[in-house]
C-alpha cells in the first residue's frame, strides 16, 4: 500500500518541476531578451510650413512688353539702340528703307480716289461730266419737244381753214409724240441712276480700297519703330544693312521692374494651390538673392512640358527692380499652407497603411505601444497631430540596427 501512495506523489512532483522550469526559462528569456536600439522624437508645439517647388520661366506682363516685327520683306536703315539699353517713350529705335512702302501707299492713295469717283457716280447716276452732258441733252430735248408742240398747234389751227393738209398735221403729230419719248427717256436716265448692283459693288469696291489705304499706311508707319512707352531693350536681333522676311522680330523692350513668372506645376501639385498664395523666386545667376510674389492665376488646362504633364501657373514679382530679365528660368517655391501652434512630430515617426490610417509608435515603459493618430498638414519632415498624442508623447522614429518597429517590443533610446 505505500508503494501505491508514493507513485503519484512523484509524479506531482515531477509535473511541478518542469512547469517551474518552463515559467524559469521563459522568465529568463524575457529578462534577456534584445531591445531594439531606436531613435525617438517628442510631439510638439511648433509652425508647419508646407510648399511646393517647381520650375519657370520670367516673361514681361502685356501692358508693359512691346514687340515690333518686320511689315514687309526689306533692309534695315538704321538702328538707333543696342540690347539692354533703357529707352524713353517716343524715342526712335529701328528704322526699315520705306521707299517701297512710300510707293505702295502713294498707289493705294490713286485706287482709293478712283474708288470714291466710282462710288459717287453710282450713287448720283454718273460722274460730273456725265451728269452735265444729260443736263445738256435734256434741256435741247425739252426745247425740240415745245417747238414740236407749238408747229402742231399751228398746222391744225391751218387745217381748219385748208391751208394745211392732214398728212402734214399727221407728220407734225409723229414728231412731237418723238421728241416726247426722247424726253422722257433722257429724264428717266437722270433720275433712274445706277442699279442697286451697281451701287452695291461700287460701295464694297470703295471699302476695299479705304482699307488698302489704312494698311499700307500702317505698314509704313512700322517701318520705323518708335518706343511706345519707357523700358529696356531686352531683345534686338537686327543689324543695320541687314535684309528681313516681313514678320521677323525687330526688337523687343519691356518694363523690367513689371515681370511674372509662369510657372510648371506638375499635375498633383495644383489641387493644394489657390489664388493669392506666396511665392519665392530664385535665379541661378543671382544664387542668394530672392525675390517674391503671389499666385495670380490657376491653370484652365493641363499641357504637355517637356516630358511632363503640367499646369501653368502665373505668378506675379512684387519687387524686382531690374535685375531679373525675361526669358530666365528660375526656381518657384510656393507656400501652400503654413499653420501656427500646431502640434507635429517627424514625418519618420508615421505609419501609414493602406486606407489612410495613421498610426504612430508611442514609447512609454520601455516598450512600443501602437497608438492610431489623425494627421492634418504636413510637409517633407513634420507631420500635423490632430489627435492621439498630446504634447510631451515620445514616439520612435526608427532603428539604429534596420530592424522593424513592433507593437510590445521592448527598446532601448539610442541618442
Amino acid at each position: 500500500m505505500p508503494t501505491k501512495s508514493k507513485r503519484p506523489r512523484t509524479a506531482r512532483i515531477w509535473i511541478i518541476t518542469i512547469g517551474a522550469l518552463i515559467v524559469a526559462f521563459y522568465a529568463v528569456r524575457i529578462m534577456t531578451r534584445e531591445k531594439l536600439p531606436i531613435r525617438v522624437a517628442a510631439a510638439s508645439i511648433q509652425y508647419l510650413t508646407k510648399t511646393e517647388s517647381t520650375n519657370g520661366k520670367v516673361e514681361p506682363q502685356p501692358q508693359t512688353n512691346f514687340s515690333a516685327h518686320a511689315p514687309f520683306p526689306g533692309t534695315i536703315r538704321a538702328v538707333y539702340v543696342h540690347a539692354g539699353e533703357t529707352v524713353a517713350a517716343g524715342q526712335l529705335l529701328v528704322a526699315m528703307d520705306d521707299t517701297q512702302a512710300k510707293a505702295r501707299v502713294a498707289d493705294a492713295l490713286a485706287a482709293l480716289k478712283g474708288a470714291e469717283a466710282n462710288y459717287d457716280a453710282a450713287v448720283h447716276g454718273g460722274t460730273s461730266s456725265e451728269r452735265i452732258t444729260l443736263a445738256g441733252n435734256l434741256k435741247k430735248a425739252e426745247i425740240e419737244r415745245d417747238q414740236a408742240q407749238q408747229d402742231l398747234a399751228a398746222l391744225q389751227k391751218l387745217e381748219t381753214s385748208g391751208a394745211a393738209s392732214p398728212s402734214e398735221v399727221s407728220a407734225a403729230q409723229e414728231r412731237l409724240a418723238t421728241d416726247e419719248s426722247a424726253v422722257r427717256a433722257l429724264q428717266q436716265q437722270q433720275t433712274g441712276g445706277y442699279g442697286a448692283a451697281d451701287v452695291a459693288h461700287a460701295k464694297a469696291a470703295l471699302e476695299d480700297a479705304q482699307a488698302g489705304y489704312a494698311a499700307a499706311q500702317e505698314s509704313l508707319q512700322q517701318a520705323i519703330v518708335h518706343a511706345p512707352f519707357a523700358g529696356t531693350v531686352y531683345s534686338l536681333p537686327v543689324t543695320p544693312s541687314g535684309y528681313v522676311q516681313q514678320g521677323d522680330e525687330l526688337l523687343s523692350m519691356a518694363d523690367l521692374k513689371q515681370l511674372q513668372v509662369l510657372a510648371y506645376f506638375d499635375e498633383p501639385e495644383i489641387g493644394s494651390l489657390k489664388v493669392g498664395q506666396p511665392a519665392t523666386i530664385a535665379w541661378d545667376a543671382h544664387p542668394i538673392q530672392r525675390w517674391h510674389g503671389k499666385i495670380l492665376r490657376l491653370p484652365s488646362t493641363i499641357v504637355t512640358y517637356l516630358t511632363r504633364n503640367v499646369g501653368e501657373v502665373l505668378i506675379s514679382i512684387d519687387d524686382n527692380q531690374g535685375e531679373l530679365l525675361p526669358e530666365t528660368n528660375v526656381r518657384v517655391t510656393v507656400t501652400v499652407a503654413n499653420e501656427s501652434n500646431v502640434l507635429v512630430v517627424p514625418r519618420d515617426a508615421m505609419d501609414f497603411e493602406q486606407g489612410a490610417a495613421a498610426y504612430v509608435y508611442r514609447v512609454e515603459n520601455g516598450s512600443l505601444h501602437r497608438t492610431r493618430v489623425t494627421v492634418g498638414q504636413l510637409n517633407l519632415t513634420d507631420v500635423q497631430i490632430v489627435s492621439g498624442l498630446r504634447v510631451g508623447d515620445i514616439v520612435a522614429t526608427g532603428t539604429t540596427n534596420g530592424q522593424p518597429l513592433g507593437d510590445g517590443e521592448p527598446v532601448q533610446i539610442v541618442q
